[in-house]
C-alpha cells in the first residue's frame, strides 16, 4: 500500500514543502530511502524501525521504498524521522490516513518512539500556513515555537503513540494555545540601562545617533575607559522590533536551534559578541549544509565587535560586503542561500598596543611604527563603512566618584524612536530602507540637500580628513539622523559640523 506524508525541508530561512512517499509491497524485508537524502535521513531507517516496535506498533517484514520529493531538493537532518513513522503506519494501515493529506509532520524520534525537538520549526509554520495547510504536528518541545504562527492549527505531541491516536481520533485533541508575550517593562529590565555610565557625554550621544540611525559605530579609548559598557547599552535604546522583524528574526534564530522551548518571538533586538578569535564562517554562516553566522543571529540587531584589531585582518573584511548589502549568500556545489544581514555594528579598540596612546594618565610605550602597523589590521574600506567613530577617554577622578547618574534608557528610546518615525515616513513606499543608515545615493539627492556653507564645511572636511565617497555619504546620513533628532526637516550646517565631528580614526591618521 501507498501512503503520503507531507514535511518540509530548510533553505536558508525558508521551507520547503516535502512529501514523504511511502510504499509498503511485497518482497524481501529491506527499507529503501531515495530522494537525496543526507547521512542523517539515511539512519532513520534503524531510528524508525526501533522506535515503531518499541512504541508496540507492528513493523511491516516487507520491503518499504521511501521516496522524499522533490527528487532534486537535498534532503538533511532527523527531522524527517516523524514523517517516516507516520507513512509506515500509513501503508501498514494501523492508522488512518485522512488528516495526511492536509496535515505537515515534522519532527525527530528516540529508539523508544519519543519525539525530540529539532531546529527550524517556526519557519516550516510559517511557510505552512502560507500553503494553506490545516495543521502541523511536531514534538511537544517544539509546539510554543510554532503556535506563534497564525492561521495554522499547531499539535505537539511527546511520543509516537500520542500521534497515532490523534491520526485515529482527531475530535479528542485540542491545538496549543499560543504563550502569551511578556509585558515591555519585563521585556526591557534585563538589558542594561544607560544611566549607570558616568560622564562620556559625547559617547552617549553617538550611542544615541547610532540607534536612530541604524548607524555603525566604533568606540577607540584606553583599556578600562567603558567602550564595552556603553555598547552593551545600545539595545535598551532602540525600539522593540515590529511583529515582521520579530518573525524573521526568530526564524533565523529557530533555523539556528536556539529558539527551542522559547514559546514566542523575539522581540528585543539581538546583541551579539563573538570572540575575536572567531573564524570567517563563524560569523558570515557557512558548513555544509549552510546554517546562519553571528551576522544573520544579529539581523535587525546589533553585532558587538570588542577588541576590533584583534580579530584577524581576513575575517573582518567579510563583513564588507553584508554591510553593504544587508545581506550574505552562502554558495555550496549542491545549493546556494540567502540570510539577512542587517545589522548594526558596534566595535571597540584601544588606540595602540598598550592602549594608552593620547591617555591623560598613563604614558603610551608603542612606536610611530608599531601604531601604524597596529591601525594597518583594518582597512580603509572597512572603516569607510564605521559612520560614527568616536574617541573614548577615562574618566577623572572626581566624574568617578559622582553620585548622580545619567540620562534614563527609556528617556533616550523616547527621542530615538521619534526620529525613527520621521524616518519612517520619509522613506515610505520605499522598499527595503527603514532607517536613514540605508539610504542609497539618490536618497541623498532627495533628502540630504546642502546651502552653500554646509557644502563649503564638506568640501573642506574632505580636504582635510581625506575622505572618500562612501565616507562623505556616512557623513551626509548621520547628519540627516542629527537633524531628525532635533526634529528639522532640512540639513542645516551645525547637523554637518557635528557629523564630522564623529570621524575621530580620520583626524588620527
Amino acid at each position: 500500500m501507498l501512503a503520503r506524508v507531507w514535511s518540509a525541508a530548510i533553505a536558508g530561512i525558508d521551507a520547503i514543502k516535502v512529501g514523504v512517499e511511502v510504499d509498503v509491497s511485497g518482497g524481501l524485508p529491506k527499507i529503501i530511502v531515495v530522494g537525496l537524502p543526507d547521512i542523517a535521513v539515511q539512519e532513520s531507517r534503524e531510528r524508525v524501525k526501533a522506535a515503531l516496535k518499541n512504541a508496540d506498533f507492528a513493523f511491516p517484514v516487507r520491503k518499504i521504498v521511501i521516496n522524499l520529493t522533490p527528487a532534486d531538493l537535498r534532503k538533511e537532518g532527523p527531522c524527517f524521522d516523524l514523517p517516516i513513522s507516520v507513512g509506515i503506519l500509513a501503508a501498514s494501515e494501523q492508522v488512518d490516513p485522512q488528516l495526511l493529506g492536509d496535515h505537515l509532520f515534522y519532527g525527530e524520534v528516540s529508539l523508544d518512539g519519543t519525539l525530540r525537538a529539532v531546529s527550524g520549526v517556526l519557519p516550516v509554520a510559517a511557510a505552512a500556513s502560507k500553503m494553506g495547510i490545516a495543521g502541523l504536528i511536531v514534538p511537544l518541545g517544539n509546539a510554543q515555537e510554532a503556535a506563534v504562527v497564525q492561521d495554522i492549527d499547531v499539535y505537539g505531541f511527546e511520543n509516537l503513540g500520542q500521534v497515532a491516536n490523534f491520526l485515529n481520533q482527531p475530535d479528542k485533541y485540542q491545538p496549543v494555545v499560543p504563550a502569551e508575550q511578556p509585558p515591555d517593562q519585563q521585556t526591557w529590565s534585563h538589558i542594561p540601562n544607560l544611566k549607570d555610565v558616568k560622564g562620556q557625554v559625547q559617547a552617549r550621544r553617538a550611542l544615541e545617533i547610532a540607534a536612530a540611525g541604524g548607524h555603525n559605530l566604533i568606540f577607540v579609548g584606553p583599556p578600562g575607559s567603558g567602550k564595552t559598557m556603553l555598547a552593551k547599552r545600545l539595545p535598551g535604546i532602540l525600539p522593540s522590533l515590529s511583529f515582521p522583524e520579530a518573525l524573521e528574526v526568530s526564524q533565523i534564530h529557530s533555523v539556528a536551534g536556539l529558539l527551542k522551548d522559547r514559546g514566542r518571538l523575539i522581540t528585543v533586538r539581538p546583541f551579539r559578541s563573538p570572540h575575536h578569535s572567531a573564524s570567517g564562517p563563524s560569523l558570515v554562516g557557512g558548513g555544509s549544509y549552510p546554517r546562519p553566522g553571528e551576522i544573520s543571529l544579529a539581523h535587525k540587531g546589533i553585532l558587538f565587535l570588542d577588541e576590533l584589531t584583534e580579530f584577524k585582518r581576513n575575517v573582518l573584511e567579510y563583513l564588507r560586503q553584508p554591510l553593504e548589502d544587508g545581506q550574505v549568500t552562502i554558495s555550496r556545489t549542491r545549493q546556494s542561500v540567502v540570510f539577512p544581514a542587517q545589522f548594526t555594528l558596534i566595535a571597540s579598540t584601544n588606540p595602540c598596543p598598550c592602549g594608552y596612546f593620547g591617555d591623560s594618565i598613563q604614558n603610551c610605550t608603542c612606536s610611530p611604527r608599531h601604531r601604524e602597523n597596529y591601525w594597518a589590521k583594518l582597512s580603509g574600506p572597512l572603516m569607510d563603512r564605521i559612520d560614527l567613530q568616536v574617541a573614548v577617554n577615562r574618566l577623572q577622578p572626581k566624574e568617578m566618584t559622582r553620585q548622580s547618574t545619567g540620562e534614563d534608557s527609556e528617556l533616550v528610546r523616547i527621542r530615538v524612536i521619534a526620529a525613527r518615525k520621521l524616518a519612517e515616513q520619509r522613506f515610505q513606499g520605499e522598499k527595503g530602507i527603514s532607517c536613514n543608515a540605508e539610504m542609497r545615493s539618490l536618497h541623498l539627492r532627495d533628502f540630504c540637500n546642502l546651502d552653500d556653507a554646509s557644502r563649503n564645511l564638506l568640501e573642506a572636511a574632505i580636504r582635510k580628513l581625506g575622505l572618500s565617497a562612501r565616507a562623505m555619504d556616512r557623513v551626509l546620513k548621520v547628519s540627516r539622523t542629527i537633524a531628525d533628532l532635533a526634529g528639522d526637516r532640512n540639513l542645516q550646517s551645525n547637523h554637518l559640523a557635528e557629523a564630522i565631528q564623529y570621524r575621530t580614526i580620520d583626524r588620527m591618521q
